[in-house]
């Protein structure tokens, strides 16, 4: 990572930012078209309606307006204003709503809360995407006929069925393995052709489109917003239920939020409007108009739109599209996930950067392992991508709300916005969202309940380590003294100097830390000079290199450095002691000795956690990346001091 580059883009036009957003924003949100309207009409699909004339227009023009008022208006017109220093996403988000609260208010406990549920949720959204996204692009063979016709006897055609439901997973189980088997080669060398890809894709969905809309210009009066409120008003359970099915056109909204910080809001706005949005909604309403002349086509419309001699490019690119949207996914749980540990929330994960000069070019083996064998079981588990679609879209439904709540705070207490002018807009998307979530929680036993348990697992490990690390720095607080009380104490002792430099990191600023007072227990010596190092997670992404480092000199030989970073960096302590020689503290990291301290956590019956959360919290904390490796500390200069912590 570079740290000279504020916000790790390069001078790059803005058309040449706009074909590189096309691979990662939009590829969730622009595979939508698949299966979103399949599973509407489909009688594969456990929650579908009659394709009569009425209904084709109510559901093509709720999917149309759910595009424009989450997408086009909420999204792109208002939250990317949420710019947290170049960076998207709930957990920035979170700490632009949290600005400004004291630690111990409610409000910010609630704010906090709501962000760690919102990104743990986004976890199950990173298993579901890829799983659904490429399973429905290879049903295309079978859906566009090119697996050969299902045979007439019924005896032979469930036999054909179950053969082809097989053959198809196994295709789609080597493409997920294959894609997570190179994501070590990092995002720029696996995704280096997908904006033009992905491109093509768009032009592909909107000349497909035009070219049904030509055969059934009658569908263009899906537009208007009427027919689908009174689709709602008249079709009763069914037409609420199908809302479920409904949202899976805007499953990828989140993402042109949380990607903000790769290509800007603007390129992001320019891709939407110019090209993503057109195109989905000629894709949409081609769909809808073949589906007025043929109904009998509900199966698979999205296929069937293609010429015969077309369907199998179709089918190529539509994997080819599939597998870019879930290198998005993949990627944007990377930098989640190095969010959270940022930000104390997860354990230090061994997290290596795969590129030096763009920002977000990580790679995490723990999570990328984790997320294939999820989306290998949810594969297996579920088949088809009409028994996945019944576990889409509850956590992403739930994100959304979440985006709404932390945006109002935002813009009431950050931008100071009236509450005539926040609360509207908010209750707004709030009521939309409500509706959408209402309508999947009724397929909360049809595998919409698989993300939320993902989410809650995971919220359940970010609280417990968050809560967990407080405990053992306020235990380790109690038995500790300041710096200044340590160094006076010292000045008035005969202890022996040893020559060298001592760097003791420590995470509490002023604190003598107990990696210090276990070496003077045993040695009886002290190194010349002595450094305490404390490193920062600001809430900001990005820590500027002229804010990196503070150095305060508190005696003879003895230095207090702080280094800052945002909570989308990771900390380099060599480079970081570099920089010191700025503010005359002159460190070579390859001579210097490192302590530090290892906590081993025991469980007690002491006021703090409830066992089983300490018990969790133990079994995490063995988990955890070495800190010498972590912090990027030179091989060999380490001395680790162990204490046991009862929490």
């Amino acid at each position: 990572m570079n740290d000279n580059d504020k916000h790790g883009l390069h001078k790059l036009s803005t058309a040449t930012l706009v074909i590189a957003a096309l691979g990662v924003v939009f590829g969730d949100i622009g595979t939508s078209p698949i299966y979103t309207l399949k599973e509407c009409f489909s009688p594969h699909s456990p929650h579908h309606i009659v394709a009569t004339h009425a209904n084709i227009l109510g559901v093509v023009s709720l999917v149309l307006w759910a595009l424009i008022l989450l997408v086009c208006v909420k999204y792109l017109v208002f939250v990317l204003r949420a710019d947290n220093k170049g960076e998207g996403g709930v957990l920035s988000l979170m700490a632009l709503a949290s600005h400004g609260m004291t630690e111990t208010s409610k409000r910010r406990a609630v704010v906090v809360l709501l962000g760690l549920f919102g990104a743990a949720l986004l976890f199950g959204d990173g298993i579901i995407t890829p799983a659904i996204s490429v399973l429905s692009a290879v049903e295309g063979l079978k859906d566009g006929g090119l697996l050969g016709a299902t045979p007439a006897d019924a005896i032979e055609a469930a036999a054909w069925e179950h053969h082809m439901q097989w053959l198809i997973m196994g295709i789609t189980i080597v493409i997920l393995i294959v894609l997570f088997s190179v994501q070590f080669l990092g995002t720029a060398k696996v995704g280096r052709f997908f904006g033009p890809i992905t491109g093509l894709w768009f032009v592909s969905l909107g000349v497909l489109g035009l070219f049904q809309l030509l055969n059934g210009p009658e569908i263009f009066a899906a537009i208007n917003p009427w027919y689908g409120w009174h689709f709602l008003m008249t079709s009763g359970h069914a037409g609420f239920v199908i809302l479920g099915s409904v949202f899976l056109a805007v499953t990828g909204g989140e993402a042109l939020y949380a990607d903000m910080g790769h290509f800007g809001a603007g390129p992001i706005r320019r891709g939407w409007f110019s090209l993503v949005f057109p195109a989905l909604g000629l894709n949409y309403l081609g769909q809808g108009a073949l589906l007025l002349h043929r109904p009998e086509l509900a199966n698979a419309p999205f296929f069937q739109m293609a010429p015969g001699w077309a369907t199998l490019p179709l089918v190529l690119l539509a994997t080819a599209a599939t597998v870019i949207a879930s290198q998005a996914l993949i990627t944007g749980t990377y930098s989640l996930t190095l969010s959270a540990v940022q930000l104390g929330y997860l354990p230090r994960l061994s997290i290596r950067h795969t590129s030096e000069h763009a920002r977000g070019q990580i790679y995490i083996p723990m999570v990328n392992w984790l997320l294939m064998l999820a989306c290998l079981a949810l594969v297996f588990a579920f088949r088809t991508s009409s028994n996945l679609a019944a576990a889409y879209g509850v956590a992403v439904t739930m994100t959304m709300l979440i985006t709404t709540v932390l945006f109002y705070f935002t813009a009431r207490h950050l931008w100071k916005w009236s509450v005539l002018k926040t609360l509207p807009l908010c209750v707004l998307f709030g009521l939309v969202e409500l509706a959408f979530l209402s309508a999947n929680l009724v397929k909360f036993f049809d595998g919409g309940w698989f993300p939320l348990a993902v989410g809650a697992v995971i919220f359940t490990l970010m609280t417990t380590w968050a809560m967990g690390r407080r405990l053992v720095r306020a235990s380790m607080e109690r038995s500790a003294i300041s710096q200044e009380m340590l160094i006076e104490s010292l000045s008035r002792s005969k202890i022996v100097t040893v020559p060298g430099s001592a760097i003791f990191m420590t995470s509490t600023s002023g604190r003598s830390p107990v990696a210090l007072l276990h070496s003077l227990k045993h040695y009886q010596a002290i190194h010349q000079r002595v450094i305490f190092m404390t490193l920062v997670t600001e809430d900001e992404p990005w820590v500027l290199p002229s804010r990196r480092v503070q150095v305060e000199q508190l005696g003879e030989g003895f230095w207090r450095v702080t280094g800052r970073y945002g909570f989308m960096q990771k900390p380099n302590v060599p480079r970081l002691l570099r920089q010191c020689s700025n503010y005359g503290l002159d460190v070579e990291p390859e001579k210097a000795t490192f302590f530090l301290g290892r906590e081993i956590i025991i469980p007690s019956k002491a006021p703090g956690m409830a066992r089983w959360r300490e018990h969790l919290f133990s079994f995490a904390s063995k988990l955890a990346q070495q800190p010498a490796t972590y912090f990027q500390i030179p091989v060999g200069r380490v001395i680790e001091l162990g204490q046991q912590v009862e929490i």
